[in-house]
């Protein structure tokens, strides 16, 4: 038998698999599983170095799914090969083909999308909602490149995703990394989810696009075994990044669902035995060949520093060693500046981290990691395309890196879906937005992040497989010592955190040796008639306030709230301690710090919690006290909102 007759008659019988599995579950896509039915067999069984038994093995090729909807047709070629599921080494079991009845089931690995998080650790990302994926690749042959490995990835996409525009910023940042370890391949079944994908993302004009964009692109029949091969052939000896657009049939094999538009529609199950006779009229057999063990993965020899146990720099020899001796002498120092220090300091200690930013290096001082010589090689420039730099972050992550993702505040909050699914693959990513609030004034409202504490704290708010620790941390430093002290825990914490650091120069708040720890916050003066919390740039705008205040003779307890979510226990305490009265105050939209509060006083009672927050667009001014009292959070009304809570009290 031929390998093109025997690779077909494979695809047949995986299609058969994963037809069938989709009937089983009520929903699914089996026309769009169909269509990659020979492009997964070859790279599965003949193409990947990879080990079914170890799926986490660190030198094994990797296949990114960007066209997550079409997992079953990968479902069915692991359960084929028995490959490993399971949320870890210790706990892994065969898949088998009787178990993939259970897809998009609660109690299994098979989630209607790739999920590795849930026990499919053959994919590193979860994917579904499209366009992410070339970019997820990206980030894992970054990690490769930086382990010396001979690792590939591949990736596949759909021809109806490809209208998303990360799509092209991956493009473009591959073919600027020169990332010849990735293979793109165009899934071009000419079918969306209404209806036919758009002349824009013909097969043809895909390809003339891959190489308008320093590509290398070759068109393929998808269904042919032998014009599959010849274009895989070519993956690792092409001086450009390779793209294989290859046209397919959506539904191929089965005669009902190449009629009509199946799009996410299982068949019935009365049309079962039409279909299997339908796909071994296209195999011209119903046998289910063996194949041989796919390519072994090249053995790796890495081996990084656990981040808990290493030791780092002081406060000021890491802020000498950025450069910021003088302004540390000075006491004027910003939180972005400090955290470019920190970053620069966490690089030279752990060889497995690494920085990405989005062109605006000078401003988050991620730039003090680029010009490092220590670390330069470890620092990635995306250029203006943060939702690209987020998944690559992911797939750094997936790599076993620990990525900073850097940009403004506000322009992360394009990436804001990435963030979403990289939490769903529980990526141990860190995002750093400077400028944030509206503290940098003179810049105006498009530059100015209001609502990504908001979005940031609802990720607080839910737990990660340990039920006790939270998807995502927010740490907001209010000086410089905080910045550093923060981007610590940020590293030696496994998980997705967030940092908001800001422009002006301030004094410092803390000593040198202060430590900081999740959930914690730091009481900074202590008074009985109220609670002022704040956290960010606002800790000492409200110090300000404070001071006020102590003119009206009312002394007041001053909150830095530096971390989401709160010790409920410890805050109640103090804001008891505080005459059971806070006003919370944030220079960005609410939904943020105070609304958190207000929820501990709520599950708790016998709080009285007011908040005020940013309480208009804001608009540019030349000092960020201008904009302060503009935008309604200036100290004289945020001292003027206490007294009024305590004349009503």
């Amino acid at each position: 038998m031929s390998v093109a007759d025997s690779l077909t008659q494979k695809a047949a019988a995986l299609g058969k698999l994963a037809v069938r599995m989709c009937t089983d579950a009520g929903s699914g896509h089996p026309s769009s599983a169909l269509s990659l039915a020979h492009l997964t067999t070859e790279i599965l069984y003949r193409r990947m170095r990879h080990d079914p038994a170890n799926p986490w093995h660190r030198g094994a090729d990797r296949l990114v799914l960007s066209e997550g909807h079409a997992v079953p047709i990968v479902y069915a070629a692991w359960a084929d090969m028995g490959g490993m599921v399971g949320k870890s080494p210790t706990s892994k079991h065969a898949l088998r083909p009787a178990e993939v009845a259970g897809l998009r089931d609660l109690k299994t690995e098979l989630d209607g999308h790739p999920n590795p998080a849930e026990g499919f650790p053959f994919f590193d990302a979860a994917t579904g909602s499209l366009g992410m994926g070339l970019s997820v690749a990206a980030g894992l042959a970054l990690g490769a490149r930086l382990d010396n490995s001979q690792r590939r990835v591949f990736c596949i996409i759909g021809d109806g995703e490809s209208r998303e525009g990360q799509i092209w910023e991956a493009a473009d940042f591959i073919a600027d990394h020169k990332l010849t370890g990735v293979c793109t391949i165009f899934n071009c079944n000419g079918q969306g989810q209404a209806g036919f994908v758009s002349e824009q993302q013909s097969a043809e004009r895909l390809a003339d696009k891959m190489r308008a964009f320093g590509w290398e692109a070759v068109i393929i029949d998808g269904h042919d075994p032998a014009a599959i091969s010849a274009a895989l052939d070519k993956f690792g000896r092409t001086t450009a990044p390779l793209a294989i657009v290859a046209k397919t049939l959506k539904g191929w094999g089965v005669d009902a669902l190449l009629k009509g538009n199946w799009h996410g529609k299982p068949l019935p199950a009365g049309e079962l035995a039409a279909a299997d006779a339908s796909l071994d009229r296209a195999a011209g057999t119903t046998t289910n060949p063996s194949f041989p063990a796919p390519p072994a993965p090249a053995g790796v020899s890495i081996s990084h520093p656990d981040p808990r146990e290493v030791a780092w720099p002081s406060f000021a020899d890491a802020m000498s060693a950025g450069g910021l001796g003088g302004a540390l002498q000075k006491n004027a120092l910003a939180t972005r500046r400090a955290y470019g220090a920190a970053l620069r300091a966490a690089g030279e200690i752990l060889p497995q981290v690494v920085v990405l930013d989005a062109d605006v290096s000078n401003s988050t001082f991620s730039e003090m990691f680029r010009e490092n010589p220590k670390t330069r090689e470890r620092f990635f420039e995306c250029k203006i395309a943060e939702q690209n730099m987020i998944s690559v972050a992911a797939g750094l992550s997936a790599a076993g890196y620990i990525p900073f993702a850097n940009s403004f505040s506000k322009f992360l909050s394009r990436g804001y879906d990435q963030v979403e699914l990289a939490s769903i693959s529980r990526a141990n990513i860190k995002l750093v937005g400077s400028h944030s609030g509206i503290s940098l004034a003179a810049d105006g409202p498009s530059q100015m992040s209001l609502n990504d504490v908001a979005f940031f704290r609802a990720f607080t708010t839910a737990r990660g497989d340990d039920r006790s620790t939270p998807l995502c941390h927010i740490y907001q430093p209010a000086d410089a010592v905080s910045a550093y002290q923060l981007t610590q825990l940020m590293v030696k914490q496994r998980g997705m955190a967030y940092m908001r650091t800001f422009r002006p120069d301030v004094p410092l708040l803390y000593a040198h040796d202060q430590k900081f720890e999740p959930r914690g916050f730091h009481t900074l003066m202590t008074g009985s008639d109220l609670a002022l919390v704040a956290c960010g740039y606002m800790v000492h705008v409200a110090k300000q306030a404070a001071a006020l205040l102590e003119k009206q003779n009312r002394r007041v307890t001053l909150i830095d709230a530096y971390c989401l979510p709160l010790d409920d226990e410890r805050l109640y305490d103090a804001l008891r301690k505080a005459g059971g009265r806070a006003l919370v105050v944030e220079d960005n939209y609410g939904a943020g710090l105070g609304d958190a509060v207000a929820a501990i006083a709520a599950r708790r009672g016998g709080l009285r919690v007011e908040q005020r927050t940013v309480s208009r667009i804001p608009k540019s001014a030349r000092s960020a006290e201008e904009i302060l009292d503009y935008c309604g959070v200036g100290p004289q009304q945020i001292a003027d909102h206490a007294l009024a809570v305590l004349a009503s009290a």
